[in-house]
């Protein structure tokens, strides 16, 4: 699969994985779910959902550093800026041969449109928030999290598999 059928694919995720509602009771059970699903995974992550820049749920699994945080931090403003996965954003970016830097005026130290941070999209409402994580390859924190959105919301997993990775 292409780089532009990459981008279609994530995109689509991001329409399929929203919400009805969204609070501090369901941020506590999807962390919780991604929670135990890294545990049972042994995946070394820190997992950080955020609504309106207030964090209602967030964990850093054994094998996770301070940078993991930070990453965490990067990534979430990517998605409150531009409203997308910062994955997409990223493979975007990379299709059009740019980066997030000074010339789209962004501090690049603060940002990375890196796999692992997602829309909280509100049905009827728009993007609320994100849930983030950190700690493992970019497509493979992007996918976990669609995942886990996807159990949280009963849809099914095969529904926002991404393909293989081309180059």
């Amino acid at each position: 699969m292409g780089l532009k059928e990459d981008i279609a694919a994530l995109a689509r995720q991001e329409e399929l994985l929203q919400f009805s509602k969204f609070d501090e009771a369901e941020a506590w059970a999807l962390g919780a779910h991604m929670r135990q699903q890294a545990i049972n995974k042994k995946l070394p992550l820190v997992i950080d959902i955020r609504v309106a820049g207030r964090k209602l749920f967030h964990a850093a699994l054994p094998g996770t550093s301070p940078d993991n945080g930070e990453w965490v931090e990067r990534k979430i403003n990517v998605v409150t800026r531009y409203h997308k996965s910062s994955y997409r954003v990223g493979r975007e970016l990379q299709d059009r041969g740019m980066s997030l830097d000074e010339s789209r005026g962004v501090n690049p130290l603060a940002m990375a449109a890196a796999g692992g941070g997602f829309p909280i999209t509100v049905k009827g409402v728009g993007v609320v928030g994100a849930v983030t994580v950190s700690g493992i390859p970019q497509r493979d924190d992007h996918q976990f999290v669609a995942t886990c959105i996807a159990d949280h919301l009963k849809i099914a997993q095969i529904d926002v598999q991404l393909p293989p990775e081309t180059p």
